[in-house]
């Protein structure tokens, strides 16, 4: 995972003006946890990624760098890692 994920976990939890803590009690998270999310110390799993997705109304592919805010890939399909 690149630090798209944390730049935009970030900056989806400073837009949405609510503070950390009660950010973790609505997803029953350890502060801790979120923490090691925002500083690329450790990644969250699929089921965290569809949570934080769900609960900040984004996409996964958002969250992980892989569409900007309109839904357009930010990935062109021949660098995605897929072989022809």
């Amino acid at each position: 995972m690149t630090n798209q994920f944390e730049k935009r976990l970030k900056e989806l939890i400073k837009e949405s003006g609510k503070m950390q803590k009660d950010i973790c009690n609505n997803l029953q998270i350890s502060k801790q946890k979120l923490s090691k999310w925002k500083t690329g110390y450790s990644e969250p799993s699929m089921d965290d990624i569809i949570m934080l997705a769900l609960y900040f109304d984004v996409t996964s592919d958002y969250l992980l760098g892989l569409e900007d805010e309109t839904g357009a890939k930010t990935v062109p399909a021949s660098d995605s890692g897929k072989d022809k």
